[in-house]
């Protein structure tokens, strides 16, 4: 078994920590810290964006640290060609108003999901940009364990 505590934060690696994420001005996004419990996350599996994982590796359990990702790191730029308007008569059995998000089959037929922009009476325009595009977000994260992937966690039964 290895030592836990030593281990450093790198591809493959069980990554427990809290965080908090903010925009670069100080919003609240989200946060661990008012959860009874910290999150869990193996570096590399895609769930976490990439600038993030990249941020903390090399830290090791005990670790606290603040970063700035930029936003291309974090959800990259907005792009004009992310948005497109469509005919509102495809959108039969939906009652659309701004902000509504609303999800579409791509070519490869993932879920893709877009917010009303903007209204008329027979055009929709649909924003498919991530809503933190061109957004730089501040991490604060405490990393309590970090563990290889094929290891088991630890727990103790009292």
């Amino acid at each position: 078994m290895t030592d836990n505590t030593t281990q450093r934060i790198g591809n493959n690696k069980v990554v427990t920590l809290h965080f908090t994420i903010c925009l670069a001005d100080g919003q609240l996004l989200d946060t661990t810290r008012n959860r009874s419990e910290p999150v869990s996350f193996t570096v590399g599996d895609g769930n976490l964006i990439e600038g993030f994982e990249k941020a903390i590796f090399g830290l090791k359990a005990g670790d606290k640290r603040s970063m700035l990702i930029q936003a291309k790191d974090a959800f990259g730029d907005w792009q004009e060609g992310n948005v497109q308007t469509f005919d509102r008569n495809i959108f039969v059995d939906t009652a659309l108003e701004v902000g509504l998000v609303v999800s579409f089959a791509d070519k490869s037929k993932a879920e893709l999901a877009g917010v009303v922009k903007e209204l008329t009476d027979d055009k929709v325009i649909v924003d498919f940009n991530h809503p933190l595009a061109s957004r730089d977000l501040l991490f604060e994260v405490d990393i309590i364990s970090v563990r290889d992937v094929s290891e088991q966690p630890f727990t103790v039964k009292l």
